[in-house]
């Protein structure tokens, strides 16, 4: 109760505050805790690779959606709003918490070389290179994982999730700044491809910001199949959309350009993908279960980095400390080793995963931890590095606890465009190996070893995590480092993703020709010139990033940050500013 003194000129007020000369002054209040504040609600939340996507998301969810539901439709807009990095026919591995299941689930949108390709046929067509476009096509995977993520898991239509995209696609949208500049730098790939220059660069130079951009094809290709969507129930009528993409004409018209263009898929090869639906992976790291999809990807690599800093005590090391990057680096070093000796398609290798993520593994990885001394690289070198930094992530979480997690890929310079269908075959395969012995070697309907890796983390207080972001051999070490900033250092999730960040180099890069830069490590400028003096000392090739890189991954992720208490979620957001990530909820 606010008292009040009554004197001969009135109430006077005794209460200091903002409103009196003698109340708190600015420097009472602590600066911002971030770039960007980190978002929170409690009946949904969204993080998305383009603003764009997010709202898509928010839509459905403000229609009353689900996480997957939102999730879904995002990802079909990011097929259209951000097919600079991502298409609908790339890759788009997910993993999905449903709230009533104690367990993740992996859906493996990666799709597979055709039947008739072989190290062999390859090489006497290409030798020892891999072009791109068509010779490195595998099945377009992305429409697969979108339409069994939604059959098993969502409750919307896929018509209706569609129709955003739809729209987006038809009407076209503005391109901002980043975009624009983007297809401008892509255009050294696709410029050389007609049917990609008619979309992308339609007025024969690249397309500024402000103007729009329209994608005919796609739009038309994605309102074929939502038209297809008929059955006598839900699951029927998905089946219908599935089939009338990969045994339709989309699928002829794929078949078709492939032969044409060096490829070797078939109708076959087409009508048998599916985007299987199986447990997820995972490995328990202090308080938290972390998920990702199996050795089809990197994502293993994540949870054995972990397993191996389990045995440290980070926080006392200090945050990007000297000793705390070494220490990180060189475990990413170790995790990657084996990603490059055992990582494959598990249908066809034999990965001894339970013994990569068991105690006694991580045991030994930090046995071989130098503190004094960077590891140097598998080789002395060979190839240059590729250094490819695509892809594009989203993730959402409903007020049930419903978990989505997603990384679309694929980028507009890999591959030309199949004109009646707007769309590209996923030139995936130059993460194949031409050498038989390699966990990941080419082989007829065998999934390349992907770099895509979306994760989801389950706290034993109750908390679900979603978390990933784009950027090649990056994609974990960002994943990492925002993991490590948020249940380590105690961060917000939009801190955990604006810290300054590093990344490790020294292995097989996983895009052909596969090259490697032995001991390379390269910092943001925000980590000081002691931390780079004393990783040279030890032996790391250091290389300087500007604050803020783009090609150091953009984070994003949501958090329920609490189990629920009266039925309320208190949900919140990072969104990573090195790419234009953006993030909303309610």
């Amino acid at each position: 109760m606010t008292r009040a003194i009554v004197d001969a000129d009135g109430p006077r007020n005794t209460i200091g505050g903002g409103m009196r000369a003698d109340g708190p002054t600015p420097e009472a209040f602590p600066p911002p805790e971030s770039l960007r504040p980190t978002l929170v609600g409690e009946r949904y939340m969204v993080a998305a690779g383009h603003p764009l996507v997010a709202q898509v998301a928010a839509q459905v969810f403000e229609r009353g959606g689900n996480a997957v539901d939102a999730g879904v439709a995002a990802g079909l807009a990011s097929n259209v709003v951000q097919s600079d990095q991502c298409n609908l026919g790339g890759v788009a591995p997910i993993v999905v918490k449903p709230a009533a299941e104690a367990t993740v689930h992996s859906v493996a949108g990666c799709g597979w070389w055709g039947a008739s390709a072989t190290i062999d046929t390859f090489t006497a067509r290409y030798g020892d290179d891999m072009p791109l476009g068509a010779p490195v096509g595998i099945v377009p995977a992305a429409l697969s994982a979108w339409v069994r993520a939604l059959q098993r898991f969502g409750t919307w239509t896929f018509a209706d999730c569609a129709a955003y995209a739809i729209a987006l696609a038809r009407d076209g949208f503005t391109l901002d700044a980043r975009l624009a500049s983007s297809f401008e730098i892509m255009g050294a790939g696709f410029s050389q491809w007609e049917s990609s220059r008619a979309i992308y660069w339609p007025a024969g130079r690249p397309p500024r910001a402000g103007e729009r951009l329209v994608q005919d094809a796609l739009g038309r290709l994605l309102q074929q199949l939502a038209a297809a969507e008929r059955g006598a129930t839900r699951e029927a009528a998905l089946d219908a959309v599935h089939d009338a993409f990969y045994k339709g004409e989309p699928a002829e018209a794929i078949a078709r350009h492939s032969v044409a263009n060096g490829g070797w898929l078939t109708l076959d090869d087409l009508a048998g993908f599916d985007a299987e639906i199986e447990p997820a992976v995972h490995r328990r790291t202090g308080s938290w279960e972390v998920w990702t999809p199996t050795t089809w990807c990197q994502g293993p690599a994540l949870l054995q980095a972990l397993a191996t800093l389990d045995g440290y005590d980070l926080a006392a090391l200090g945050h990007n400390s000297p000793e705390y990057v070494h220490l990180v680096a060189e475990a990413t070093k170790l995790a990657f080793y084996d990603r490059e000796r055992h990582y494959g398609d598990p249908r066809f290798v034999d990965v001894p995963l339970e013994r990569l993520l068991s105690d006694e593994r991580a045991e030994q990885a930090r046995a071989s931890i130098v503190a004094a001394e960077a590891t140097p690289g598998l080789s002395a070198g060979g190839a240059a590095y590729a250094g490819r930094f695509d892809t594009t992530y989203l993730c959402t979480i409903d007020a049930d606890g419903n978990a989505f997690s997603a990384m679309p890929s694929d980028t507009i310079d890999g591959a030309p465009i199949i004109e009646q269908l707007g769309i590209f075959i996923s030139p995936r395969g130059v993460q194949s190996r031409l050498d038989p012995a390699h966990p990941a070697a080419l082989a007829p309907g065998k999934r390349p070893r992907l770099t895509p890796a979306p994760a989801i983390a389950l706290g034993d207080d109750g908390r679900v995590l979603a978390f990933g972001c784009p950027g090649g051999d990056v994609i974990l070490q960002g994943m990492l480092q925002a993991f490590l900033n948020l249940t380590v250092f105690g961060m917000t999730p939009q801190q955990a993703v604006e810290a300054p960040r590093f990344a490790a180099f020294a292995w097989p890069d996983s895009f052909f020709p596969h090259g490697e830069v032995p001991a390379r490590v390269s910092l943001e400028g925000r980590l000081g010139d002691d931390v780079a003096e004393e990783l040279a000392r030890r032996g790391h090739d250091v290389r300087r990033w500007p604050d803020f890189e783009f090609d150091a991954g953009a984070v994003s992720m949501v958090l329920d940050m609490q189990a629920p208490a009266d039925g309320r979620r208190a949900l919140a957001a990072g969104a990573d500013p090195r790419r234009i990530n953006y993030a909303l909820g309610r």
